[in-house]
């Protein structure tokens, strides 16, 4: 059900507040997609786990250890598989013209401050 225009205007006050007040906890509450959990990797993820299980279960049954530990590194894959983030890895850059790293954006300020010191560097 959709929010009413003001409790939408409401809503918006309250968040403007929030980042007025304490912009890093409303950074760490904000939805970035590419830092949440891809329903795709988690539905993966948890059948290769039970798989895992499953071939560790009968490795302990038959008493085949290298099966149980075969049927232990498959479960830790899934696991690895179920919490990948969104999105794929950032690389870092190997260094702007003058030899810096970048850091990684985490901010729309900072990302504003970073576009403000390459167009002073060009002049």
């Amino acid at each position: 059900m959709p929010l009413s225009e003001h409790e939408q205007r409401l809503l918006d006050q309250l968040e403007q507040q929030l980042h007025a007040e304490d912009p890093k906890f409303a950074h760490t509450l904000g939805s970035d997609p590419a830092n949440s959990f891809s329903t795709r990797h988690v539905v993966i993820g948890v059948l290769i786990a039970i798989a895992g299980i499953l071939v560790l279960l009968a490795g302990v049954a038959w008493q085949i250890i290298p099966l149980g530990v075969a049927g232990f590194v498959v479960m830790g894959a899934g696991v690895y598989v179920a919490t990948l983030r969104r999105g794929s890895p950032r690389t870092a850059d190997t260094g702007s013209a003058a030899g810096q790293t970048r850091k990684p954006r985490s901010s729309f300020m900072s990302s504003l401050e970073e576009r403000w010191d390459e167009r002073r560097r060009g002049q």
